[in-house]
């Protein structure tokens, strides 16, 4: 028992001593989808805030491919030594488990560290599309079913879920035009090749102030403060419609606790900065706002969601 006690202590003294020295290299943050979208714009916004505070540069590494999957295994077999973080979001973490056959767990396999941003899902119309509100694309659809093409960033992908979750809710009938990825999607809603699409705000907002994208509604319970004058979803004709989507910073498990704390310090410090809530504001995004305990049991219930309303609706990967 005495010699359990002192190799306790004997870690912990080590830990702290790693901790203390953390960080003395560069650091890499690795974003999961391609340059261009949601994440890469999230990520992009919080890198430079972690090399401020921890004086070491971080490179946002994109690693795109299987919805994330690839990135996000990529981080979970690193080095646990805090050195590889990845911002992983709704659709990694949540969802990809009822998707993909998974080498690793991604509630056992890494350490949730901070939520960096949450958005609603925005319903995104082509100008072309004649669409102005949900009640206008609710009439459409069912005045002619099947007609109307939604676009998504894939199959399975938060994108599709929540308009699945729609579509179920106002039992419509639509078809379903997968993307590998947002950024193509967007560009197809912009040129009218499809009139509707659930997307994350950060991935659509530059087209929606260049014009050249419609937003309808947002997808949360309560309308987004940065965008007050845009209805939701629930309060639009589909009362029990309520998303949100979030990105977090994961480190691999067994990383040290210290430094898993200095971390999560690090990010909550830099989301009360006034320039980061104005960047992710910008990006229709708004900062996280949970302790580490509070984030871990909140992945776990969101895993728990999503997980089930995915094999439910009968997703497949692309």
């Amino acid at each position: 028992m005495r010699r359990c006690a002192v190799l306790a202590l004997l870690v912990f003294a080590v830990s702290s001593a790693f901790a203390q020295q953390y960080p003395s290299r560069p650091m890499r943050l690795i974003v999961p989808f391609p340059a261009g979208g949601g994440s890469d714009a999230v990520g992009r916004i919080i890198g430079p805030k972690i090399t401020e505070r921890l004086g070491q540069q971080v490179v946002v590494d994109n690693r795109a491919g299987a919805g994330g999957s690839l990135g996000t295994e990529a981080a979970v077999r690193a080095t646990p030594d805090g050195y590889t973080m990845v911002l992983a979001s709704t659709s990694e973490i949540a969802i990809n488990p009822a998707l993909y056959s998974l080498k690793y767990d991604t509630v056992k396999d890494l350490i949730p560290v901070a939520v960096v941003a949450t958005t609603p899902i925005g319903v995104v119309v082509s100008p072309a599309a004649g669409l102005n509100s949900v009640q206008d694309l609710i009439a459409m659809a069912k005045a002619k079913p099947g007609a109307i093409n939604v676009a998504s960033a894939g199959n399975g992908t938060i994108t599709h879920l929540s308009g699945e979750l729609f579509r179920s809710l106002a039992n419509l009938n639509w078809t379903h035009v997968p993307y590998k990825g947002a950024p193509p999607a967007l560009t197809d809603l912009a040129g009218g090749r499809v009139q509707v699409m659930f997307s994350s705000l950060p991935a659509a907002m530059p087209l929606i102030k260049a014009g050249r994208l419609k937003l309808v509604a947002v997808s949360t319970r309560n309308r987004w403060p940065t965008l007050p004058d845009v209805p939701t979803v629930s309060e639009s004709g589909v009362p029990s419609y309520d998303v949100v989507y979030w990105y977090g910073l994961f480190v691999p498990a067994a990383t040290p606790a210290a430094v898993v704390a200095r971390l999560a310090d690090t990010v909550e410090q830099a989301l009360k900065q006034n320039d980061t809530i104005q960047s992710l504001g910008n990006q229709g995004a708004a900062p996280g706002n949970m302790t580490e305990p509070q984030f871990a049991k909140f992945v776990r219930a969101e895993h728990a969601r999503w997980t089930k309303l995915a094999k439910a609706s009968g997703a497949k990967s692309d």
